[in-house]
């Protein structure tokens, strides 16, 4: 329990990364397939989990006696309830509710103020007759880590003392001084938006009245000159970028500041819902009062491009501006130092930056550009929320400077449009890669998003995927659906087969002609038997991922698994286990899991080989990598033992693929899939022990999966 910015999350990723205990979390803010759902889902989910003997963080703020019961009622007395109760200043969860980035509830910015004075004024403390075992009330940092302690020593059958912890009075009312800090309460109907709150005034304050309760709202506006109309807080793709070559290459402005208007107005529309920036430190800065009048003049959508004055390394933290990527204006080296915007951005991101810059290039020619992914250790990613920045060097005028052109400013503004052309095409490929939504439905489909099946009440969804392929499809394989026939899809004689087939979507149907007519096929079957035909997976989710599909009639997903089919099974993964090894043997540092997902999106039981690098395009949200990362995916080794001794296997439902984005090595939990990506690039933490045993991953013999 706790305000939003108390640190309810925090707490339990802490606890759930480093204890033996099986924890899930329930979190209203994800439930709904990784967005905000309801308090109904959030109690099923927490059934479901108990259900299976798992321990339940029920992660809502739950401030008010009303909003705690139903989660109090859910179980009887034979599961214990706790209640653990994140009572911190409100200044504070104020000040990090503004400063957070990327929350899974979108709660941050100017509006986390009033949203969380609103809801402290409900606040009530829970008491033990409310049905807990066990209540502690955190009211300082070193209270939250003696909880987490507490919290993660917890083995799987260990049990705390009840009780009343941390609080001499559990009717203590809410905190003195809540209402004097945003000085006046909300009128009736107040929207969350609250537009006179700068996060750098809320950020000043928190920390220079911590002794006193007499805050005073702040009406100053953050310092910025836009092109058009008042700065958006929206979490939209937004590239910073300060004009390049003026600065320590001497170029002249007025030339600069019509390259880029020329350069913003080609890509603005390009670029689609994202934005650009041009910054400076100076608010009276020449080359954006230059800039801001020309693309006035030029009507540039203001909401699309504007100027902004400020601190390229610190535009969030102290002007409320959430940017995707930054521009650094770089040496042809792409070392650290010198001066200006490069000596600021390497000395901001620390040597994580240097390090990633180093992998990816060792130098760079003037009009070009490098993505570089900013590691998730880096303080400007944790702390501006930045995760790419974007190398581009410039021409030089300056006859100080190595590549001096002597003034020929014909070749200069060549080079200087080539390389804002550069940078804007390398912020395009971030904004492609980060999550713009795929138009393409079969490609949705075959990235593994599965989607109601058999018995489908959502109507609205199966008219959208049985008419997918036509109209959108990857021209690569529109003729391989064509060649299905005028077969698929249709409606048999009754029975099983032909229900089976009527009742997944003609695109759903591709597997099963390959499996069942190979003879099709042979451009993309690798391997055929008299059981099986393997293949690459059309929208691979790691650097490889194969699928060995059955070649049995009426067996379409692992539901219709029966003891009968225990012979096929060991075939199946024999045949993927015989990849796995063929591609440890070319590249000695993947790692492979092999499993099926519990309800698959097309018809035939497939199964997945998949190392774990999850090193793709193609891997975008949060369906994608959950179906592979939680309890939804089953190990083929325990899919085998469970049909051998029970005869069928246990299935997860889809519930888990809603699950928050927890990195597959140290579960460490994660707001969206780039920065889940930043991570798992870099992280070197053993896998989860359940992964290191039964033989549930497949490495080169010798090789220590624990690092």
């Amino acid at each position: 329990m706790g305000a939003p910015g108390s640190g309810k999350s925090t707490f339990c990723d802490l606890v759930m990364r480093v204890s033996t205990r099986p924890w899930v979390r329930i979190c209203q803010d994800t439930i709904g397939n990784g967005k905000a759902g309801t308090k109904n889902q959030c109690l099923t989910g927490a059934a479901s989990a108990l259900k299976e003997g798992k321990s339940v963080f029920i992660d809502r703020c739950n401030l008010d006696r009303e909003q705690r019961a139903d989660f109090v009622k859910l179980v009887g007395p034979q599961v214990e309830k706790h209640a653990v109760v994140l009572d911190l200043p409100a200044k504070l969860c104020i000040s990090r509710s503004v400063k957070r980035t990327g929350h899974e509830g979108n709660l941050q910015g100017g509006k986390a103020a009033a949203v969380v004075n609103r809801m402290l004024q409900k606040k009530e403390l829970p008491k033990l007759n409310e049905g807990y075992a066990r209540i502690t009330v955190c009211q300082d940092e070193k209270d939250v880590q003696a909880a987490i302690n507490t919290y993660t020593a917890l083995g799987p059958s260990d049990k705390l003392p009840p009780g009343f912890f941390g609080q001499k009075n559990s009717d203590a009312k809410v905190q003195l001084g809540i209402m004097k800090f945003l000085k006046k309460k909300d009128p009736p109907g107040c929207s969350d938006t609250v537009s006179n709150v700068s996060p750098e005034n809320i950020q000043s304050h928190a920390t220079k009245e911590r002794d006193s309760n007499q805050v005073v709202e702040s009406h100053e506006e953050p310092k910025m000159a836009s092109a058009g109309s008042n700065i958006s807080l929206e979490n939209i793709p937004t590239l910073a970028f300060p004009s390049i070559s003026t600065a320590d290459f001497h170029f002249n402005l007025d030339k600069a500041s019509d390259i880029i208007v020329e350069k913003v107005e080609e890509y603005v529309n390009k670029l689609g819902n994202a934005r650009l920036v041009l910054v400076d430190l100076s608010q009276n800065s020449k080359i954006l009062s230059l800039v801001k009048a020309k693309a006035a003049e030029k009507n540039i959508d203001s909401k699309k491009f504007l100027t902004f004055a400020g601190n390229i390394t610190k535009l969030y933290s102290e002007g409320g501006l959430h940017c995707t990527a930054i521009a650094n204006a770089t040496n042809w080296r792409l070392k650290p130092g010198g001066g200006g915007v490069n000596a600021a951005i390497f000395s901001a991101a620390g040597p994580a930056l240097e390090t990633a810059t180093k992998a990816t290039a060792g130098s760079l020619s003037p009009g070009k550009a490098i993505v570089v992914p900013l590691p998730s250790s880096s303080p400007l990613f944790s702390r501006e929320g930045v995760t790419h920045v974007i190398h581009v060097l410039g021409p030089n005028m300056n006859p100080q400077r190595p590549n001096h052109l002597n003034n020929d400013y014909v070749k200069g503004c060549q080079i200087l449009r080539e390389a804002y052309s550069a940078l804007f095409d390398g912020f395009a490929s971030i904004v492609r890669t980060q999550g713009e939504p795929s138009k393409d439905n079969f490609e949705k489909e075959l990235k593994r998003e599965p989607q109601p099946e058999q018995g489908s009440t959502n109507g609205d969804q199966k008219a959208k995927r049985e008419a997918a392929p036509e109209v959108d499809m990857n021209k690569k394989y529109k003729s391989f659906v064509k060649e299905l026939g005028p077969n698929v899809g249709s409606s048999g004689d009754g029975n099983t087969g032909e229900q089976t087939r009527k009742a997944w979507g003609s695109w759903a149907q591709a597997l099963y002609d390959t499996a069942m007519h190979p003879e099709r096929h042979k451009n993309i079957i690798i391997e055929k038997s008299d059981d099986v035909v393997v293949l690459n997976d059309l929208y691979p989710k790691a650097q490889k991922h194969l699928l060995v599909l059955a070649r049995v009639e009426g067996l379409d997903r692992l539901a219709d698994v029966q003891k009968e089919h225990l012979t096929l099974l060991k075939t199946m993964h024999g045949v993927g286990l015989k990849w796995a090894e063929m591609f440890l043997s070319e590249n000695n540092s993947l790692i492979f899991r092999l499993g099926y997902h519990s309800v698959p999106s097309m018809r035939q039981l497939h199964l997945h080989v998949i190392s774990q690098d999850f090193d793709s395009k193609h891997l975008k949200n949060k369906k994608h990598w959950n179906s592979f990362n939680s309890p939804f995916f089953r190990d083929s080794v325990d899919v085998i033992d469970e049909v051998s001794q029970n005869g069928r296997a246990t299935l997860k439902d889809e519930n888990f693929l809603s699950m928050e984005l927890r990195c597959h090595r140290c579960r460490s939990a994660h707001p969206n899939i780039p920065r889940l990506k930043a991570h798992i690039s870099s992280c070197q933490a053993s896998f989860p022990a359940f992964l290191l045993q039964n033989g549930r991953l497949v490495l080169l013999e010798g090789k220590d999966a624990d690092h």
